[in-house]
């Protein structure tokens, strides 16, 4: 059995294949691990989705804030980003069975057993573990009610919620966890998430910022963490014990897969007519 950790897939489903293919992917004895992000900006938006549910138990998924956005443009709340290609996807007669597999992915999987933590955009320096679960829970369970489009999607956009409050609402609480897990790159030295500078750590110049990965974190101590999102950081982290995995396949790039037990990195360059 073997454990493989994939960067944001964004819809280049044909990288995805090439890339199993290199390392021998057999679900049947194998699990793929997917940083969230799964659709949006490639052509295969729609097969990457199906790919993932069918694999049943043998994919740890978690949502991304591509995939949450989804949830919102299929009830339309939310308009379609011209730059994404999901027509097919939108289309599709099965989006309403993949939409409800997509509710029940959490922002949050661990390996127990190796002390791993996988997130999307990355896990908030302020949270201790059991603060991390019961949130990413809340989320979760808000995600399965059936009034989960007018009660958070509805709700989830807004930047004013950037600082970690314990005391505050539910929803208040929400919507920082997604901020956190989901979009988060850069904290301002007074712990306040940003949501601007989307340029690599060596690029940004302010002090003010710092990349959440630098922080003085709690869980960062005593788990391994995997993350993805930020394409720009290209996979340069200095702790080892801290994967950046979006090397930015759909900007052209590659896709990377880490595969957990040889501590090796597997690549895949983006195709060009994918």
């Amino acid at each position: 059995m073997a454990n493989y950790f994939v960067g944001d897939i964004q819809g280049c489903f044909e990288e995805l294949e090439l890339l199993l293919t290199k390392v021998d992917f057999n679900p049947s004895r194998d699990v793929l691990w997917a940083v969230g992000d799964l659709i949006a900006r490639g052509q295969g938006s729609l097969p990457t989705l199906r790919y993932f549910k069918q694999l049943d138990g043998s994919a740890k998924v978690v949502l991304g804030n591509h995939d949450l956005h989804l949830m919102a443009v299929a009830a339309k709340i939310k308009r379609v980003n011209p730059k994404d290609k999901l027509d097919a996807l939108l289309d599709a007669n099965d989006l309403g069975s993949l939409i409800g597999w997509l509710r029940l992915q959490p922002l949050i999987q661990e390996l127990p057993e190796q002390n791993i933590i996988m997130s999307h955009a990355g896990v908030p320096p302020q949270w201790d573990i059991q603060t991390l679960r019961a949130q990413s829970q809340l989320v979760s369970n808000a995600l399965v009610s059936q009034d989960y489009i007018p009660s958070l999607i509805s709700k989830m956009y807004t930047n004013k919620v950037d600082v970690w409050e314990p005391d505050a609402s539910e929803l208040q609480r929400n919507i920082y966890c997604i901020n956190a897990l989901t979009r988060m790159r850069f904290q301002h030295l007074d712990g306040r998430l940003d949501f601007d500078c989307k340029l690599s750590p060596s690029d940004c110049s302010d002090p003010d910022l710092i990349p959440w990965f630098n922080c003085n974190g709690l869980i960062n101590k005593t788990h391994t963490l995997v993350f993805g999102h930020w394409a720009t950081v290209m996979g340069e982290v200095e702790n080892p014990n801290i994967h950046a995995l979006d090397t930015g396949c759909c900007w052209g790039e590659h896709m990377t897969l880490w595969h957990m037990e040889s501590d090796q990195k597997i690549t895949q360059k983006k195709l060009k007519k994918s």
